[in-house]
């Protein structure tokens, strides 16, 4: 009988632990939980018998990785896997697979919400805006993105993208590309951001892009800290008076941002883009069917570490 283990120091919730149980049991797969553990020795002990694993934002190292002997498959319920030490799965063999869209409407509602929270004051009882008839620009354009143009389509906003690699997909639903990031962060009032902490993105958040922002305007980050340069945010914030910052993501110079800018920037207290029940629910029983399909099937359609 194959060993699925769930790690998780953010539980599912009980009722896609229900649902994921019975995934398995039709399938003859034995479920051993692990929730809220606090030591690494506790993940390296459970790991060590488990042919997969589920996971949210725990961490899978080198070490993790060598202590699962018998890992074939780890599935990262969620888009984001930069949690996943990919090269160390690989060495071993091992596939590794998120679950893209699954939270997708979850983060995307949260985005607008954090873009009406700028751009009413922060519901500090302060005149503010309103969404429609503002240009919103999307900086990626994933799963997210797509969502949050959906959502700003319905409001009366105006949307806009940069993307590298999905032009002809933007174009298809009615979004106009633009020609550089520069050009993005110049023609948005908002620019919501959704690319992943990897590669050309990693700060790609420069004072040479800021410096084409607005005043008033407001940067929504749902996506990693890591894609932002902080300096230059911080910079670009000191010399553009009115520019906000909106995240659910705890940056590094948290402290520096809460004193130099009162009612200029808000971060949640935890990432809580897939904070819903139905994120949770949605994104576990996908991982718990994927790797289903994996071992039935061979199918790897979602594997991240080809």
């Amino acid at each position: 009988m194959r060993k699925i283990l769930v790690a998780t120091v953010k539980p599912f919730a009980p009722v896609a632990i229900k649902k994921i149980s019975k995934i398995f049991n039709k399938a003859g797969y034995e479920l051993s939980l692990l929730e809220k553990y606090e030591l690494k020795e506790q993940l390296l002990s459970a790991i060590a018998d488990a042919e997969a694993a589920i996971i949210r934002s725990d961490k899978f190292d080198e070490e993790v990785f060598e202590a699962g002997k018998n890992l074939k498959i780890v599935v990262r319920a969620g888009a984001g896997y930069d949690n996943v030490d990919l090269e160390a799965a690989s060495k071993r063999n091992i596939v590794v697979m998120n679950t893209p869209g699954q939270n997708s409407n979850a983060v995307a509602e949260l985005a607008i919400g954090l873009a009406i929270f700028g751009l009413r004051e922060l519901f500090s009882g302060k005149a503010g805006g309103e969404m429609r008839g503002r240009t919103l620009g999307l900086h990626g354009f994933g799963y997210v993105a797509r969502n949050v143009f959906r959502i700003a389509r319905a409001m009366g906003m105006k949307v806009i993208v940069y993307t590298r690699y999905s032009k002809g997909a933007a174009a298809a639903i009615g979004l106009k590309v633009t020609n550089s990031l520069e050009q993005l962060y110049e023609k948005s009032d908002i620019v919501s951001i959704h690319v992943p902490a990897r590669g050309e993105h990693i700060k790609s958040v420069s004072y040479e892009v800021l410096q084409h922002l607005k005043d008033n305007s407001v940067i929504v980050n749902t996506a990693r800290k890591e894609v932002i340069n902080e300096p230059d945010l911080i910079r670009i914030m000191e010399e553009r008076p009115g520019i906000k910052y909106m995240s659910d993501l705890t940056p590094d110079a948290e402290a520096e941002f809460v004193e130099k800018f009162p009612g200029r920037c808000f971060f949640t207290p935890k990432k809580a883009g897939a904070q819903t029940a139905e994120a949770n629910l949605n994104a576990g029983l996908a991982a718990a069917e994927q790797i289903v399909d994996f071992f039935e099937k061979g199918d790897t359609t979602h594997q991240v570490n080809k």
